[in-house]
């Protein structure tokens, strides 16, 4: 663990249109709200008018289009004013080559070969041939719009390098003399040579496992950090990566006081390896914190629901191994027969079915020593039992597969990682719809919602663990925004009235494909009042996602015209309109309580807390690039300083309430960092129990509302009470002093569904 970790971070989305320069602007805003430090997207050059950043292609500076290291150092220079941090993202994995002018590496390797003095920076299949770029149309006379232009190929807009003495003749001519060969876009999933993160063409793997790789493109991170200018990294994706734990290790000794998180997905149950690291980046967190404020008793009326709509009974452990064995087999089939090439012992097909089976059976994302042989032989059994046809190839990949030796061990896990993400959190959550709530990155849908008693045992162990890992609600990977969720959640509360509702909207407004109806239904929901044109945008990315009706490779322009049909009925149909505008309105004010209630456990609970950028007021974001949009940062300063002024606003004032909770509890873990050192569950007594959480930090107790439906028909709090220690407690919302004891719900919670209880002194301190 660092000297200091950060007290608490805010994620900025840094891109061209909000620069170094932007970001700097707000860093008084960030001071005021209460963060520790700023955690900003990558900084390195990317490629031209890059949204994201994660597609660096030049590691030695920073992107111009953030404004270079002078706006960089303006940032410093306004973050150390205030006495703020930096942390920042790092893409380990693959580099952009999408422009390939743009990244000086990849050019010298499409121009020179396996002669460039960068041949071994990226994870390149030499043997099999040629460099295939999956750049053309998909025509067979594609390579006829070919040009050679200022010594150089061009289709297009694309552009591409030239060899040494290759450079004479027509354009095709040319072309055949190069490492490399233009191909379809099609051929890039089944015959591409070189690994790629996920099914991305445009994003190369790099071997930083190579200790030069590693050191070229590190040292301008690292020389921050050295430099005291970097005080955390968020290592992106280390999944991909050939040895994660090698990896994490090394930049551990190299940046031995930096705070470091892993973007490490963790299944149900899945413990953090024993990594060089401080935690993760607060997935596991999310899946914990979101499912206590699901009712876990509505699992069955909504399976049966599920059956209803669909027509037959869906198995999620099912369908999950047929979208995994896709992505193996389709998405991914170049890495599979990479894999496969590695078993020549195994028929070539017998070899790629094992691998894939194996792949798809794989429980976690991949398995890490020890675990691993646990994961292995999980994968194996069930393999087996879907296949015992392939049972002589399964054993026969299986044994090699055991040794970590061999590299076909070793690139194995780079396979499962990938078929999880592409199977699961970009196909299945958009496929299986029974409560899309839980359809997020770290969650499972299989498992409906969270008992206190279970997030206890989470937040223990992670005190014990990982006190400083990273904990959050909403990234710009998370398939919904956490205010979305939150209002979804209602639904497990309002099984027979969501039932009767939707099957009501299907029937007037019917799609072929009832499951993603379904998903439509919930997320608008959620989501509502959205403008039309994002939800548009959103419907049609799902369901290519889904790849069920319509797909990315092949759009189905009916189904996707049906899909806007109904989109457009949302707005142009009066009753129907008013009838989705009704039942937003009617689950709003709980889902105002749940956003409050999962925002003050994140924040409290053991670990550095990140809010994403614009969620401490209400957000309905949902997908990227949906929760990238602008954040005004000016109505967020204007609304603070009035809560400074003595404000109290109710709950149902445009997300005030929520900026009260998320400013109140950052500055007082700022300011009394020595008051979250434990953690304790704070019981409740009477008729209503299940429906508090509380737990002591350490000096600190934080009490929040769940099932707030179940609640209010059962009358309210009644005679349940909270057991408090015997000093005076206030409360930061509100400022009422509490002498302790048994202390009723009623009174604690009679002006917000939170409570932040702290020692006077601290709390005046905090909030100063």
């Amino acid at each position: 663990m660092p000297a200091t970790p950060p007290k608490a971070t805010y994620r900025v989305q840094v891109r061209p249109g909000f620069d170094l320069d932007a970001t700097a602007a707000i860093v008084d805003y960030l001071d005021d709200l209460g963060v520790s430090h700023l955690y900003t997207a990558p900084l390195l050059t990317a490629t031209p008018g890059s949204p994201h950043g994660y597609d660096v292609v030049d590691h030695r500076a920073v992107s111009p289009e953030l404004g270079g290291e002078a706006a960089r150092q303006r940032l410093l220079r306004a973050l150390r004013d205030k006495q703020l941090g930096l942390v920042v993202d790092i893409v380990p994995n693959h580099a952009g080559v999408a422009v390939p002018a743009a990244n000086p590496a990849w050019w010298d390797v499409l121009r020179r070969g396996r002669d460039s003095g960068y041949a071994d920076w990226f994870d390149i299949d030499w043997d099999r041939g040629r460099l295939l770029l999956p750049v053309l149309a998909d025509d067979p006379a594609a390579l006829d719009d070919l040009k050679l232009v200022d010594g150089e190929l061009r289709y297009h807009e694309h552009r591409f390098p030239v060899a040494d003495g290759t450079g004479d003749g027509d354009a095709r001519a040319v072309h055949d003399r190069q490492h490399y060969e233009l191909v379809s876009w099609r051929r890039g999933d089944a015959e591409l040579t070189y690994r790629r993160f996920f099914a991305i063409t445009g994003l190369a793997g790099l071997r930083v496992e190579d200790p030069a790789v590693f050191a070229a493109t590190h040292e301008l991170i690292l020389r921050w950090a050295a430099a005291g200018e970097v005080d955390g990294i968020r290592v992106d994706h280390p999944d991909g990566l050939r040895d994660p734990a090698g990896y994490l290790a090394r930049l551990r000794q190299a940046a031995p006081q930096t705070w470091l998180v892993v973007e490490k997905i963790l299944e149900y149950g899945e413990e953090l390896p024993d990594w060089p690291v401080d935690g993760t980046t607060g997935y596991d967190s999310l899946a914990a914190v979101g499912g206590l404020f699901v009712d876990t008793d509505a699992e069955g009326d909504f399976t049966v629901l599920d059956t209803q709509l669909t027509g037959r009974h869906t198995s999620w452990e099912d369908l999950t191994h047929a979208t995994k064995l896709a992505a193996a087999t389709k998405l991914l089939a170049a890495e599979l027969t990479r894999l496969a090439a590695l078993a020549p012992e195994v028929p070539t097909e017998q070899a790629r079915a094992a691998l894939a089976e194996l792949a798809a059976a794989f429980p976690v994302y991949r398995g890490y020593p020890p675990h691993g042989a646990r994961h292995l032989a999980t994968a194996r059994s069930e393999a087996g039992r879907r296949r015992p046809d392939l049972v002589v190839a399964l054993d026969a990949v299986t044994r090699r597969l055991r040794n970590p030796d061999d590299e076909l061990a070793q690139r194995f896990p780079q396979l499962t990682g990938a078929v999880m993400a592409k199977g699961v959190e970009d196909t299945a959550f958009y496929r299986w719809s029974r409560f899309v709530a839980l359809n997020e990155v770290g969650d499972s849908p299989a498992y409906f919602g969270v008992s206190p008693a279970e997030f206890h045992r989470f937040a223990t162990a992670q005190q014990v663990r990982w006190p400083a890992t990273m904990t959050t609600l909403s990234t710009h990977d998370t398939k919904r925004g956490e205010d979305v969720r939150a209002r979804l959640a209602v639904l497990s509360e309002l099984p027979g009235r969501w039932a009767e509702q939707v099957k009501a909207w299907m029937e007037y407004a019917p799609l072929p494909d009832p499951a993603f109806a379904h998903l439509l239904w919930q997320t608008a929901v959620g989501a509502w009042p959205i403008e039309r044109e994002r939800l548009h945008a959103y419907v049609e990315k799902a369901a290519r996602e889904a790849a069920a009706s319509t797909s990315w490779a092949d759009p189905d322009p009916a189904f996707e015209q049906a899909l806007h049909d109904v989109v457009d009925l949302m707005y142009d149909d009066p009753s129907l309109h008013d009838e989705l505008t009704e039942l937003a309105a009617a689950i709003t004010p709980a889902g105002w309580c749940n956003s409050l209630g999962q925002k003050l456990v994140q924040l409290t609970m053991p670990g550095v807390p990140d809010t994403y950028q614009g969620t401490e007021l209400w957000d309905n974001s949902l997908v990227d690039p949906d929760n990238r949009r602008p954040v005004d940062f000016d109505v967020r300063r204007e609304m603070l300083a009035r809560l400074d002024g003595g404000w109290r606003p109710p709950v149902d004032t445009d997300g005030a309430a929520k900026l009260l909770v998320v400013s109140r509890t950052l500055r007082l873990r700022r300011a009394h960092p020595e008051l979250f050192t434990s953690y304790r569950p704070v019981p409740a007594h009477g008729p209503v129990s299940r429906h508090v959480v509380a737990f002591d930090r350490g000096g600190v107790i934080a009490v929040a509302t769940r099932l707030p439906l179940g609640l209010a028909r059962a009358g309210g709090w009644c005679d349940t009470a909270l057991s408090l220690p015997v000093n005076e407690m206030k409360d930061l919302f509100t400022g009422r002093v509490y002498s302790g004891g048994e202390t009723p719900l009623h009174d604690l919670l009679a002006d917000y569904p939170v409570a932040l209880l702290a020692p006077p002194t601290a709390s005046v301190e905090a909030a100063s």
